[in-house]
């Protein structure tokens, strides 16, 4: 039996870290403790020399305590020694092994330079949408007992951040600023301009972020210069594009297209490709002026500002040798064309901006150490403020000022009035292919000069773009029908694909936000990995009593599958690292893999473990040629004791699961449970020994029911408002389900007895 989805625009948003720290719905509560009464002067000194950690007693995030906690001031132009409010950037793990969901590094940014305080994470937002970007919201710090203010909480660009999203860490990693800092004396730019082979020449412009790299950035950098034909096995170009793209609508000058040339990150993949990454989008929205040839010094000149800025500027040699091709130039101007519709000509971006500005307002006001005034938080919405207006001078162009104009000016010019290619009626020559099949896919197209089918099997792999044929004998109908087709075969069960269409003017994508979004064919053969645990410690023993790490399979059909014909693995370069046992997995029932790395133990032991920071799992079988991927998962930084499953068996949605289900169906979908968000209660400690305390942080009556893992209840009460209730677990040691329903809604939190 076989599946088939077809999804026609689907979102690439797979769940492979947590985002409830970064919820933009609320704002996170941070206190920091001290034992020197002189912190803040400690602080300055190692910012001023060194910039190492120094020690906070405790930091206590949203309730949850931490001590002996690493903690330093971060920034270049937003740090002063002589203002309370300075950036911070947190380490849980500098002395000791600490961890606040998915997350060590906490990067706090003090919104020195935005009388609105929406311009940071709502570029983020907006940016998640066409690439990998960090996670944004806001965070109130408090530090011995004072509040010091509202701050940006925005996710760290870390090693952690890489391997969630591209399922490697290791590889050449740049931070793209000048380790000095920029400013007005700054000569040296991370522009990518190529300097030599020295890479002496490159250590004041880049910093390194791994244990090696400068090589593979100055065959960037010559590739760019010398042999921008080949530029796509050494650089994600599409990637490249949506950056230049975002920057340029935004006007966001404080970046790679401005006059440093910075504040991007690049990581090379395991397929040989740099991926750029933005970071640091405090100055966007026309905050910053200096374009590196022209300083923008009035609203009006950034609503106008060029969208092909520095295309025939050797010294940003991203923009001027990618729009030198034209395929890359259509392609950026579809691009440009897409963030302004999907965001700004439908007004998307000013109700995003409302509802920020609505859940932090309170936070703003109780902010005594704010740099701008509360009225000017208000108006710089819509409004700009004028010269004095904040610490870094200048004017700060109101965020609907700025982008409507640049919207309706940017739309007038020709590039984006033209008449773009229109794609329609994506069809699948079979629905229900088998793998190892060929079908064909195709498309109506019109206002077209040439189309193209992106393809991959996998979330990790690079797009392989293909020509796709009006001329009968691919699939598509009869020839000159505006019908295009290709054929491709179905080597995976998880193919993913879009389609590319240009004339002379402009390119056109679908989905249109390709491609960080994609079509799938799912096609889901004998087996599929529904369920894994990377950090066991009091889930499940194994045979021998040990808390494994395991990969569970699960067999979808309404008939039995041989197992030893399947491998897993977690080696790219080793699809056939380790054979599952030579079973049969009968109709609907699973299979759990032990992932211990001793496959001698017995023959339910996989030969590799599975990584708590996170990496990829295949499961394939041999082909007439090469590995038949059958499943593939990849995942981020993994939660202690929880499970990262299909929302259902076999579904093709991933979610993390607080109560893991081993050997059967995932129940945390099917009980209809959602995750705890301590909006309203509290549950702690975590572990715990025998005492156990439950608060009622709400003003209502709730029902608190305590079961244990296998679903028996041990105990339930009514809670009354904010009431405090502590229950001494008699019971054998285990994990337990809590449960607290108040009216309609239900959490729960999964709580580990000691």
């Amino acid at each position: 039996m076989k599946y088939l989805l077809l999804g026609f625009a689907l979102f690439f948003v797979t769940p492979l870290f947590s985002q409830s720290f970064y919820d933009v719905n609320s704002v996170q509560k941070i206190e920091i403790v001290f034992a020197e009464s002189n912190w803040d002067q400690l602080l300055d000194q190692e910012k001023a020399t060194t910039e190492n950690y120094i020690m906070a007693q405790s930091v206590t995030i949203n309730g949850q305590l931490f001590d002996s906690v690493g903690v330093k001031y971060k920034g270049n132009s937003t740090y002063k020694s002589n203002q309370i409010k300075n950036p911070i950037h947190i380490e849980l793990d500098t002395y000791k092994d600490h961890i606040y969901e998915a997350y060590t590094d906490i990067k706090l940014s003090n919104v020195y330079n935005d009388p609105s305080f929406v311009r940071e994470v709502l570029s983020y937002q907006i940016l998640g949408q066409y690439m990998d970007a960090p996670l944004s919201n806001y965070a109130n710090v408090y530090i011995n007992g004072n509040l010091i203010g509202l701050y940006t909480n925005s996710e760290a660009i870390s090693k952690k951040f890489v391997n969630s999203r591209f399922g490697s860490k290791t590889n050449a990693f740049f931070k793209c600023n000048p380790p000095a800092g920029a400013g007005p004396n700054t000569t040296d730019y991370p522009n990518l301009v190529y300097l030599g082979n020295d890479s002496t020449q490159y250590f004041d412009s880049y910093e390194l972020k791994s244990n090696y790299g400068w090589n593979q950035l100055i065959e960037l950098c010559d590739s760019l210069s010398n042999n921008i034909s080949q530029i796509e096995k050494i650089l994600d170009v599409d990637r490249a594009l949506w950056m230049l793209a975002f920057n340029n609508i935004l006007v966001n000058l404080d970046s790679y297209i401005g006059a440093f040339a910075q504040n991007y990150y690049l990581y090379k993949d395991d397929f040989g490709r740099f991926i750029p990454i933005v970071w640091d989008l405090n100055e966007s929205f026309g905050r910053f002026s200096m374009t590196g040839t022209i300083n923008l010094n009035n609203t009006t000149s950034k609503q106008q500002m060029t969208h092909l800025l520095h295309e025939n500027d050797a010294t940003y040699p991203l923009i001027k040798q990618l729009l030198s091709n034209s395929m890359y130039k259509r392609m950026y101007l579809a691009h440009c064309k897409t963030i302004l519709q999907e965001n700004f000509a439908n007004n998307n971006y000013f109700s995003s901006s409302q509802a920020l500005q609505a859940t932090i307002d309170a936070d703003v006001q109780a902010d005594a150490n704010k740099f701008f005034t509360y009225a000017q938080f208000t108006s710089n919405l819509s409004s700009d403020i004028t010269s004095g207006g904040g610490p870094g001078g200048g004017t700060t162009p109101g965020i609907q000022n700025l982008m409507d104009g640049r919207n309706t000016y940017l739309m007038s010019q020709s590039d984006f009035s033209q008449t773009e290619p229109s794609i329609s009626n994506i069809t699948l020559s079979n629905n229900t292919p088998n793998l190892n099949d060929s079908i064909f896919i195709s498309a109506q197209i019109a206002n077209e000069n040439a189309v193209y089918l992106g393809y991959r099997l996998n979330s990790l792999q690079p797009f392989k773009r293909l020509l796709m044929f009006d001329d009968g004998n691919h699939g598509d109908g009869a020839a000159n029908d505006n019908t295009y087709g290709i054929k491709v075969g179905v080597s995976s069960s998880a193919i993913q694909y879009y389609i590319y269409a240009e004339n002379t003017a402009i390119g056109k994508f679908s989905p249109a936000r390709a491609e960080h979004e994609y079509h799938t064919i799912n096609v889901i053969e004998e087996l599929v990995i529904n369920e894994v645990q990377a950090s066991n410690q009091n889930t499940i023993e194994d045979p021998f009593g040990k808390f494994e790490d395991w990969i569970e399979i699960y067999n979808p059909n309404n008939s039995p599958v041989f197992l030893g014909e399947y491998y897993l693995t977690d080696d790219k370069n080793a699809p056939y690292q380790w054979q599952l046992p030579n079973e049969t997995l009968p109709a609907n029932g699973f299979k759990l893999i032990w992932a211990s790395g001793d496959s001698t133990s017995s023959n339910d032991h996989a030969s590799f473990k599975v990584s708590k920071s996170g990496e990829a799992i295949t499961l394939s079988k041999k082909g007439p040629v090469t590995e038949i991927l059958v499943d593939y998962v990849q995942f981020g930084t993994q939660t202690t004791d929880y499970s990262y499953g299909r929302e259902t068996d076999a579904s093709d949605i991933w979610i993390e699961f607080p109560i893991p289900s081993p050997n059967q169906t995932n129940i945390y979908k099917s009980l209809g449970l959602t995750e705890n968000t301590y909006a309203f209660w509290q549950v702690y400690p975590n572990p715990y020994n025998n005492e156990l305390t439950i608060q009622n942080l709400n003003n209502k009556k709730a029902k608190l029911s305590i079961y244990s893992i296998s679903g028996s209840l041990l105990y339930q009460a009514n809670l009354t408002p904010f009431q405090n209730l502590y229950w001494q677990d008699k019971y054998a040691k285990g994990l337990r389900i809590i449960k607290l329903k108040t009216d309609n809604s239900l959490e729960i939190i999964k709580v580990v007895s000691q």
